[in-house]
């Protein structure tokens, strides 16, 4: 039997890594070659692949030439700058190296211990965004508060659903608590709110998902919130947690994060603010606006992930008071006990989140702002709302089509104009499909108040004007031949 190398051979890796990243360079190059959603039917791989496991190694080029045989056809790319559909999430050089290092570094920071830089660079790397987004004091490790790198949203939801719950209970509430907490949203809050309930025990009968207007742009109405609350609290049912949104992703809403923040101090509740999508675009003066209000919050997250060039897995989430996350989540077994933190005077990331082990995702994000600074991260922002406003201008132009909600980001969202002889429901929903059935693009859709509408989230790292206006031109043809279809000539 041939003996294996090294699995870490440094000069094996040198050679093997060269030609992975040839091949992810020619895959960037060649991306606008591939249709933007695959167009494999279900158990394609199944098919074509071994049944088995190799029982003797395959060297490295055999290996990429069956990624681009087997695996690309599989995939939707969403670096495509075609691809508009749900949120991006966009990449970058600076990410991917810095993927590299942390993949390299193979670190498990559970504690400081651990691995003190992975540690100390995140708790860096998350003051830096808090003075970018101009977070209050009250957010920093400088005061009571500080930030963590999730995984994910729901990750940060669950983890501060936990730590509301707990604090709740331990104040002395009697009898069934847990039966009677009440969670509050609006219907256009992001769905894993309702997951991360039932993860932590809230009934889903006790989440409530409060009816949003368009004539209100679809925010989370205060007075709807305290009809709400006021009615469950007369059942004699406990108000605990709302989530209040900035960018929402139906419609990139917002919420009016200070009235409701009013609204929900006065019955004792954790009030959490997701800006998932949109926290990015408030590193802008313009945008920062949005966040008026956020001073009111027990905790802020938003998703470097989506629009800030750094790839997935990476949620950064703030609590203004870092003991309700630990009380909550921390152990302490024999095995993990040393000096540094029984000094308690170092920040030890197992107590902030679920799991034990945890990337050092903060290389990824360190390495992207220091690739592009402030004023780069900024620039991808507003060439993105440029694109956007510039193609909803080209829609309201066309009295064939309807801006259904003014553009606060770089997410458009429209339809087929409505009329007396026409229904714009499946209208539109036929110009979706006939849109994404080309290949060319990809874009997803919502339903709004009844009303069917094309999402058009402008925000891949590649994208350029010529592939907004190589939409236009395609929305444009494929409307004038479908409502062909339905409009007989006179």
């Amino acid at each position: 039997m041939m003996m294996m190398k090294n699995p870490l051979d440094p000069e094996e890796f040198r050679r093997q890594a060269h030609l992975v990243v040839d091949f992810i360079a020619d895959y960037y190059s060649n991306i606008e070659n591939y249709p933007v959603c695959s167009q494999v039917e279900p158990g394609y791989l199944t098919k074509t692949m071994p049944q088995s496991a190799p029982l003797q190694p395959a060297p490295i080029e055999t290996i990429l030439q069956d990624v681009q045989k087997h695996i690309i056809p599989g995939i939707t790319h969403w670096q495509s700058p075609r691809f508009f559909g749900y949120f991006q999430s966009n990449g970058s050089t600076g990410n991917f190296l810095g993927e590299m290092l942390l993949t390299g570094f193979n670190s498990v920071g559970f504690n400081w211990l651990a691995s003190p830089a992975a540690t100390e660079l995140e708790m860096l790397v998350m003051e830096w965004l808090l003075k970018l987004l101009q977070l209050p004091n009250s957010f920093s490790f400088s005061s009571s508060g500080g930030g963590v790198i999730h995984g994910s949203t729901c990750e940060s939801f669950v983890c501060t659903l936990i730590a509301a719950r707990e604090k709740r209970l331990q104040s002395g509430t009697k009898g069934d608590a847990l039966g009677k907490l009440v969670v509050y949203c609006s219907d256009q809050t992001h769905f894993s709110l309702q997951k991360a309930c039932q993860v932590v025990g809230i009934s889903p009968h006790n989440v409530r998902s409060i009816q949003t207007k368009r004539s209100m742009n679809f925010q989370l109405s205060p007075d709807a919130l305290l009809t709400a609350i006021e009615a469950d609290v007369r059942a004699g049912l406990i108000p605990l947690y709302v989530c209040l949104t900035v960018g929402t992703t139906p419609t990139t809403a917002v919420d009016p994060l200070l009235t409701l923040s009013e609204v929900a101090r006065r019955f004792g509740m954790w009030v959490h603010v997701d800006a998932a999508y949109a926290g990015s675009a408030c590193i802008c003066p313009e945008f920062r606006h949005f966040l008026d209000g956020v001073e009111g919050a027990n905790s802020f997250s938003f998703n470097p992930h989506k629009w800030f060039l750094t790839t997935l897995d990476c949620c950064c989430l703030w609590v203004k008071d870092q003991s309700d996350l630990t009380k909550a989540l921390s152990n302490d077994p024999e095995l993990l006990k040393n000096k540094a933190s029984e000094t308690k005077k170092v920040v030890d990331y197992k107590n902030w989140q679920i799991a034990l082990s945890r990337r050092f995702r903060a290389m990824k994000l360190w390495m992207v702002i220091r690739s592009y600074g402030v004023t780069g991260l900024q620039q991808v922002v507003r060439k993105h709302v440029k694109l956007a406003k510039h193609f909803e201008a080209l829609l309201s132009a066309d009295n064939r089509f309807e801006v259904v909600v003014p553009t606060n980001f770089a997410t458009v969202c429209f339809r087929v104009a409505a009329s007396d002889e026409l229904d714009s429901n499946p209208l539109t929903q036929s110009l979706l499909e006939s849109l994404n059935g080309s290949a060319l693009v990809y874009m997803t859709h919502a339903v709004i108040e009844g009303v069917y509408v094309i999402r058009v989230a402008i925000g891949a790292t590649l994208t350029e004007e010529k592939h907004v206006l190589m939409l236009w031109d395609m929305v444009q043809q494929h409307a004038t031949h479908l409502l062909a279809k339905y409009i007989s000539p006179n």
